[in-house]
């Protein structure tokens, strides 16, 4: 197919009478296949099925019955691994449940009723602003809707969220507090941090003196193709003068089960003693029993790196399939740009301006549910309607192949609808 802006408008509209009877011939297959969240396969989980039973003891390495009450920080053989595999100090860790998201909800909400850093809780001030980075995670969004706090949407670049503007907004509004981050493989664009920019971070003016990084580290092991390595947050904040400035989060999530993961939050010292005071209330303890089943099993550092081998291998094929049929379908035909992932859960892709939506439609229409268009913007609004995230983790192969058929064949269609009505 050639270049969809070189066609007349006879070519046009003889490409789309055949693109409309292939699309119906989908239709009559009546599928109902699910690509919408970044959730494992089956085949996947099936690796760590051996974590089930991983329980030769319920004693902690310094004796204590994880069946019980206490270690408010959680199991120390729990800190000591992610800190080897981090490399953030045993002493900055605290570990949770099962999820990191639940972890930064509680972060926020500390924040809002308590404040941080001995300034005004945010709940009581006229206005609380937060950087969002964009295409981003839409949970992070939701959560910011939820507190009523204001979205500021920061452009992406290949190396990071635009920092000329981040520096420029933070420097200028007391209001601005926070920003989100997912500094290695972006969801849902794959974009990994610069040293450059994590620098920049850690060093930039903020009118705010509470401004604090949300740090979501959820893909900080998961390589698919490439390896690339983060710089330390803590070490950029700490030479800029801003120890206290970033909150960092990671789980198992997408490493173990989703389930039944064990999360972190990670801080400063300052922060910790905060975070502890309200944890102290707050609960006696997380699952103590997950977390030495999970550190049981896997072993160590170098035990999370080649489980996480293990599990880009299952993946890899997936990634393949989805990225050899948009070059396939879509390669040069001017309906769509992608970015190929070295690592992380997504592929993002950007349709021609005001054609996601309608992408989306047709692939539901023809029995594929994909991520709805604007979810990876603050408020659900892509000022372009162009960007679409796919996950193909959770599918098989059997059925990413329809699915993607479908979805090249949904951009082709409202590409062409684009096209001729400006023509």
């Amino acid at each position: 197919m050639k270049n969809i802006m070189e066609m007349s408008r006879e070519e046009l509209l003889a490409l789309r009478q055949s693109l409309q009877t292939e699309y119906r011939r989908y239709q009559d297959r009546n599928m109902k296949l699910d690509l919408s969240r970044g959730k494992p396969a089956s085949s996947q989980l099936d690796l760590n099925n051996a974590l089930i039973g991983a329980m030769p003891t319920a004693k902690a390495s310094d004796g204590t019955d994880t069946r019980n009450y206490g270690l408010l920080e959680g199991l120390p053989e729990a800190r000591a691994l992610f800190s080897e595999l981090l490399n953030i100090p045993v002493e900055r860790i605290v570990i949770g449940g099962n999820s990191s998201l639940n972890l930064m909800y509680d972060s926020i909400v500390r924040c809002m009723l308590f404040g941080t850093g001995g300034q005004t809780p945010w709940c009581k001030l006229d206005k609380v602003k937060f950087l969002c980075p964009s295409p981003g995670y839409d949970r992070h969004f939701a959560i910011c809707e939820d507190m009523g706090i204001e979205m500021i949407t920061v452009p992406m670049t290949p190396t990071g969220p635009d920092m000329d503007m981040v520096e420029e907004l933070a420097a200028n509004d007391p209001a601005i507090k926070g920003m989100w981050c997912v500094p290695l493989y972006s969801n849902p664009q794959g974009i990994c941090y610069s040293d450059e920019t994590v620098d920049r971070l850690g060093a930039m003016k903020t009118a705010a003196p509470d401004f604090r990084i949300f740090w979501d580290n959820a893909y900080g092991v998961h390589h698919l193709y490439a390896e690339h390595k983060l710089k330390d947050i803590f070490g950029a904040c700490e030479a800029g003068g801003n120890p206290d400035r970033p909150f960092y989060f990671f789980s198992t999530s997408k490493i173990t089960f989703p389930g039944a993961g064990v999360a972190l939050i990670a801080s400063s010292p300052a922060n910790i003693l905060e975070i502890r005071k309200r944890m102290t209330i707050q609960t006696i303890g997380h699952d103590k029993v997950n977390q030495l089943r999970t550190i049981q099993y896997l072993g160590n550092a170098e035990g999370v790196r080649a489980l996480m081998r293990n599990l880009a291998a299952e993946m890899r094929p997936k990634f393949d399939l989805v990225l050899n049929m948009l070059e396939r379908e879509l390669g040069n035909t001017g309906l769509a740009t992608w970015i190929k992932p070295d690592g992380g859960y997504f592929v993002s892709l950007d349709t021609m301006p005001h054609c996601a939506r309608e992408t989306v439609r047709l692939a539901q229409d023809a029995g594929v549910k994909f991520t709805g268009a604007g979810a990876t913007f603050p408020y659900k609004k892509d000022p372009e309607d162009k960007n679409l995230r796919i996950a193909p983790t959770y599918p098989t192969l059997e059925e990413l192949q329809p699915a993607m058929e479908i979805f090249c064949l949904a951009v082709k269609l409202a590409g062409v609808e684009k096209r001729l009505s400006e023509i």
